[in-house]
C-alpha cells in the first residue's frame, strides 16, 4: 500500500528537475499565530527559501494525506481552518487514518520529509528537555526524532524555555550530531548564545551537506541539528530575555498548565510580557534558518 504522499505542482516539478527542496512545518501556521498574520509569515518564509535557490514545500495532513508542498488556496484555508491537530510522531497515523486535518511539528515534518525523499527542514527553534523534567519527564518527541530519522534539521537552537543543558545532554547521549553555523556558542533562540559551547562548528553550507551525506554512507541513523544563531539586529539578549522567560514559568506553575499545554501558554506570556519584541524575532529567525537550509539543500544535490 502506497503512502498518501500529495506533492504539490511546484514540488513536483522540482523532483522532477532533481532541484533542491526544504521541508517547512505547518504548526507555526496553524498554533503559532492568528490568521492572517500565520499565512502572510509562511508566504515569507517561502519566498526566503525561494530566493535562496530552493523550492519550499510546506508539509500539512489535509483531507487524509500528506501535502508535500501548499498551494496558495491551501496555504490560506489551513491557515483559517479550526481545531486543527498538532501533530508529532505518536498521532500522525491517527490523523491520517481518520482522514482529519493535521499541522506537522518537527518530528512529524522529519517522518514526512523523509519519506517524501526532502533531507533539508527548516524551522524555528526545536523542542527538548522540558525544566523539571527530571519529575515531570517532559521530554519532546523532537529529539528522539533527531536520532532516528536522516534530516537535516536547521533551527535557532532549542526553545529558549527549555532546559538547555539537558537537551544538550539527551542530544549527545543519541548520537545526534549539534553543529553550530558561525559561532563556537550554542544559540538560544531568541539570543544568540545560550552560554553553553556547542559539540561541533562549520561555517560551511556545503560542509553540512557532506557530513550528512557521510552518515549515510556509514549506516549512522538520524538526522543533524543546525543551531543557527539569530540575526544580530533581531536577537533579544540573555540578560533581557531570561528574567521574563522565569516570570512566565513562575505563571505557568501556579496555574497548574502541564504537558503540551505548557509551550503554548508560554510563548504567548513571552510575547505579552515583550510587547510583541518576542515574535518579531521568532519571524527573523525563522527566515535567516529559511535561507541557511536552502544553501544546504542546494550543495545537497550536487
Amino acid at each position: 500500500m502506497t503512502l498518501p504522499l500529495m506533492f504539490s505542482p511546484e514540488v513536483a516539478a522540482a523532483r522532477t528537475d532533481g532541484r533542491a527542496i526544504v521541508a517547512l512545518e505547518s504548526t507555526i501556521i496553524t498554533h503559532g499565530m492568528p490568521w492572517p498574520q500565520n499565512v502572510e509569515t509562511a508566504r515569507r518564509v517561502e519566498a526566503e527559501v525561494r530566493a535562496a535557490g530552493a523550492v519550499p514545500a510546506t508539509i500539512a495532513i489535509m483531507a487524509g494525506q500528506i501535502h508535500i508542498g501548499l498551494t496558495d488556496a491551501e496555504l490560506e484555508q489551513l491557515g483559517q481552518a479550526k481545531g486543527v491537530a498538532k501533530l508529532s510522531r505518536a498521532d500522525l497515523a491517527a490523523c491520517l487514518a481518520s482522514g482529519g486535518v493535521g499541522a506537522t511539528t518537527v518530528a512529524a515534518t522529519m517522518i514526512c520529509a523523509h519519506r517524501a525523499g526532502i533531507s533539508v527542514f527548516a524551522t524555528g527553534g526545536i523542542g527538548g528537555v522540558h525544566r523539571g523534567a527530571e519529575l515531570s519527564f517532559d521530554i519532546s518527541a523532537d529529539l528522539l526524532e533527531l536520532a532516528a530519522t536522516p534530516v537535516t534539521v536547521v533551527a535557532a537552537g532549542a526553545k529558549a524555555i527549555l532546559d538547555l543543558p539537558k537537551t544538550l545532554e539527551v542530544l549527545e547521549t543519541h548520537g545526534v550530531p549539534v553543529i553550530a553555523f558561525g559561532q563556537d556558542d550554542f544559540p538560544a533562540f531568541w539570543s544568540r548564545s545560550s552560554g553553553l559551547k556547542a559539540p561541533l562548528r562549520m561555517d560551511d553550507p556545503a560542509l553540512i551537506a557532506a557530513a550528512q551525506k557521510m552518515r549515510a554512507r556509514l549506516g549512522l541513523p538520524g538526522g543533524q541539528l543546525v543551531a543557527n544563531p539569530i540575526p544580530p539586529e533581531a536577537e533579544i539578549a540573555r540578560d533581557q530575555i531570561m528574567p521574563v522567560i522565569e516570570a512566565a514559568l513562575q505563571e505557568a506553575q501556579a496555574k497548574g498548565i502541564s504537558a503540551k499545554a505548557v509551550t503554548p501558554f508560554l510563548l504567548q506570556r513571552i510575547f505579552e510580557l515583550t510587547e510583541g519584541r518576542s515574535l518579531q524575532s521568532n519571524i527573523a529567525l525563522v527566515l535567516n534558518n529559511a535561507r541557511l537550509a536552502a544553501a544546504i539543500a542546494r550543495a545537497m544535490v550536487l
